[in-house]
């Protein structure tokens, strides 16, 4: 089959097309055709090194896809050759932690593309217990822009920020596959959104997915707009997909008892801040990183109810790997990018 791969952490040239086994499904495993490959942020640290210190190369980089069962594992039932699935990006890898509630937080958790081969190849080898059957009436590219977005940011928003109607809430870099995805969910749940972004055409987009507010950092300090939005209380609950220097921002524009969520590290992994604002203000700040399958379950519900739809920016074909890190990496998308594993 082909894959891109990678030998070694680097540049996104050392994402390459190549010749590989295809895999055979172990007992209780399936193999599945992958349609269409989600790219996102997170593939693009892995393959740089930042993420963790070494792998085992060749690797193959990728948590989302969209295919059709190809083969059957011994003891596999429930499935059909031919039905359309979507694998689980992050289950755990010891049967024993399979019950493990929050999914996230096993023990033995890993995630497609890092700890397992990824999706950016013709075939997908995995555990039936973590393959969902796919009810949504979307085409392979649409749905491929969703599962990790989806399942993180309803986790995110709904069970960590604990987003309720008529909350305002603050999503940072909205225009990003992340960002776009957390604003349509707070929407979803009935809350005020604000939102971030870095030029007028982005400020566009989401505003058409349902921002109320949209600060354009080039020109505006999020803060103060912030808190002249909210009658000078700031919002509450923040969704940082940024961290790095940005979180102290988004600290001082949560209210009193306010939450701020963690969810990315796009500006820097190290942050510092004044201990007094948050201290004096009472607010809490949690991380959020995966998500359940019930959270995946709600919010494909939603995108039947036309709640939620998925912002694909394009797609290219799966020889084009190196240069969908390079988008990716140099911010120059809006939504999400998918790879087309059968495309010429």
């Amino acid at each position: 089959m082909k894959a891109a791969v990678i030998r070694r952490f680097g540049n996104p040239d050392e994402l390459r097309l190549e010749d590989i086994p295809t895999p055979e499904p172990k007992p209780g495993h399936v193999v599945i055709k992958v349609l269409a490959a989600g790219v996102n942020r997170f593939d693009h640290y892995i393959r740089e090194g930042s993420v963790v210190p070494e792998l085992v190369f060749p690797h193959i980089l990728g948590a989302d896809a969209v295919g059709e069962v190809a083969e059957l594992g011994e003891g596999v039932t429930g499935f059909e050759i031919g039905e359309r699935v979507v694998p689980v990006g992050n289950y755990p890898q010891n049967e024993e932690d399979y019950e493990f509630t929050p999914l996230g937080s096993a023990p033995s958790v890993g995630v497609l593309g890092l700890h397992y081969p990824g999706t950016y190849a013709q075939y997908l080898e995995m555990p039936a217990r973590w393959v969902l059957k796919d009810d949504s009436g979307l085409k392979p590219e649409e749905l491929a822009t969703l599962p990790m977005v989806l399942f993180t940011s309803v986790r995110a928003v709904k069970v960590v920020g604990k987003v309720r109607a008529g909350d305002k809430v603050l999503v940072t870099a909205g225009a990003s596959g992340t960002g776009s995805m957390a604003i349509q969910v707070a929407k979803a749940l009935g809350a005020d959104v604000a939102t971030t972004v870095r030029d007028d055409a982005k400020g566009e987009v989401t505003e058409s997915l349902g921002a109320d507010l949209v600060i354009n950092t080039r020109k505006d300090d999020f803060v103060e707009s912030v808190r002249g939005w909210t009658g000078g209380q700031g919002v509450d609950v923040v969704i940082d997909n940024l961290g790095g220097a940005i979180l102290p921002q988004s600290i001082d524009a949560t209210k009193t008892l306010g939450i701020v969520v963690a969810l990315g590290f796009v500006v820097g992994t190290e942050v510092t801040f004044d201990i007094r604002n948050f201290f004096f203000g009472q607010k809490q700040l949690r991380g959020s990183m995966f998500g359940d399958v019930e959270d995946y379950t709600w919010g494909i519900e939603q995108v039947r109810e036309g709640r939620i739809k998925p912002l694909l920016d394009r797609t290219l074909p799966l020889s084009e790997a190196a240069e969908a890190h390079r988008l990716i990496s140099s911010n120059q998308t809006t939504g999400n990018l998918v790879l087309l594993p059968w495309a010429d």
